[in-house]
């Protein structure tokens, strides 16, 4: 009964697991508003796998960060390479252990019982596959797009598993994006079969992502060694029983390697304790007062640990969806047949910012304003649309593509190198309270591309949330001519 109970209880691990998942999704009211959160923290990478377009990421995904700045300029690029080696520097595959989410998805699925496929010299083999994805997919593929000025997070649009089951199927779980299935195509397909594949495999091999996928805990892995944080083995005690490896579940040769997540669970089968956790001192036999005054440490961090989660929760669940509206437009709406929300938005040149605003409800011509960024490939790949539409209409249509914020020191470059003879008006989104201004209130949701068009009126008649073609701009533009 005590063995049965004691198997019901999760172990610290599990527990702290659980603790950084909540934690890196702490915007709970984004699963019921359907929005993804905008704000400053996504800014700031995650260090485990974590979805940027889940409901409830509060931070950046490291390799969505990473495989994006390639086409950012040198700052962003510095800025997440500093990032990424800071946690690798830190903690190696500790955070694969203890801290990302979707390892502690697949550990949940692995708990199901079935027959289980066991290490051999072929999983041995199959863990050097990581590192191929992670050569290939996350710096080859991103790169050579970046010099075609062309973002292609390439691990993220074509595998990553976490991505579609937290942001995908997060998204399309909540009735108000029901229009999002209009978007869904052979990728998602694609996607959506390679994440149930990884899932159900997870049910009979441990951690089958983390071992032969995962790009990231390739990268951690290897500065496992010379982490500060992880396991070590004092070579001088160990009789190389290997007790060790025999009871650990993924491939590692040696404790401590590129392959170790430092679960630490090898170093309760080390008959001679020369497993310990490295930055922490070791004290095999601590006296009644070091046990009393660790339980009382541990009780302080337990309840701290609750306290800033309870506040972060609390933080997200009272952020405004929107930001303060401009004077004068509380009367006005987001939704098809209210008068559009006005404000005036920097232009933006292929040389940079300049002095000049547009409102695009005051234009007098029918009005699509387009939501983009450099970072959207689906974004980058509709603007010819968008061009096409403004050189052909030039009397009756004015284009208006608002850059998101996100990276948007690439705008003019790109702006210069594609677009400096178009029609279009390129403006820039303003900030407030770390959301995308007028996005926001036009009612974006986090994700891009997003287009809304105007009447001559400024009064909105249509809401594109997909991606599109040109016979979809032209449908509505000439529908708005003929009525």
């Amino acid at each position: 009964m005590k063995e049965k109970l004691k198997r019901l209880i999760p172990s610290k691990r599990k527990i702290m697991q659980l603790y950084f998942a909540v934690l890196f999704n702490a915007n709970l009211k984004g699963f019921v508003t359907g929005n993804i959160y905008q704000g400053n923290t996504k800014k700031i990478c995650a260090p485990g796998i974590n979805c940027y377009s889940c409901p409830g990421a509060v931070g950046a995904c490291p390799l969505g960060s990473l495989q994006g700045s390639f086409s950012a300029d040198h700052s962003t690029i510095y800025y997440v390479c500093g990032i990424l080696l800071l946690y690798s520097l830190m903690f190696g595959r500790m955070i694969c252990g203890w801290l990302c989410p979707f390892g502690l998805v697949q550990e949940l699925v692995y708990k199901i019982k079935t027959p289980k496929l066991k290490k051999s010299p072929v999983t041995r083999l199959l863990s050097w596959f990581k590192y191929v994805v992670l050569v290939f997919f996350v710096f080859i593929v991103p790169i050579m797009y970046a010099f075609r000025d062309t973002p292609l997070p390439a691990f993220c649009k074509y595998i990553c598993p976490a991505g579609t089951l937290e942001g995908g199927i997060g998204l399309l779980s909540n009735a108000v994006n029901e229009s999002y299935f209009s978007m869904l195509g052979p990728l998602f397909t694609w996607k959506f079969m390679l994440m149930v594949s990884i899932l159900v495999g997870s049910v009979f091999i441990f951690r089958l992502f983390c071992r032969f996928i995962c790009p990231l805990g390739a990268l951690y892995g290897i500065f496992n060694k010379i982490s500060v944080f992880g396991i070590k083995l004092d070579n001088s005690k160990c009789t190389q029983c290997g007790l060790c490896q025999a009871h650990c579940k993924v491939d590692i040769k040696h404790v401590g390697d590129q392959e170790c997540i430092s679960c630490g669970e090898c170093i309760d089968v080390c008959p001679t304790k020369a497993i310990s956790w490295k930055g922490f001192r070791s004290n095999p036999k601590p006296s009644e007062k070091h046990k009393k005054l660790r339980t009382v440490t541990r009780s302080i961090v337990a309840v701290v640990l609750v306290i800033v989660l309870v506040g972060v929760i609390g933080y997200y669940w009272n952020q405004e969806s929107t930001p303060n509206l401009p004077i004068g437009e509380e009367n006005r709406g987001n939704q098809v047949g209210d008068l559009c929300y006005g404000y005036d938005l920097e232009i933006v040149t292929g040389e940079g910012v300049t002095t000049q605003t547009i409102d695009p409800t005051t234009t007098g011509k029918i009005t699509i304003i387009n939501f983009w960024g450099t970072w959207c490939t689906p974004c980058v790949n509709e603007l010819p649309y968008f061009d096409q539409i403004a050189a052909n209409y030039p009397d009756t249509v004015s284009v208006i593509a608002i850059h998101t914020n996100m990276v948007s020191e690439t705008e003019p470059a790109y702006i210069a190198s594609h677009y400096s003879n178009s029609n279009i008006t390129f403006a820039r989104d303003y900030i407030v309270d770390g959301m995308e201004g007028y996005y926001s209130t036009l009612g974006g949701r986090g994700t891009y591309p997003y287009t809304v068009v105007l009447d001559e009126h400024g009064v909105i008649v249509k809401v594109f949330w997909e991606a599109l073609h040109y016979e979809d701009l032209e449908a509505v533009v000439e529908a708005q001519l003929a009525a």
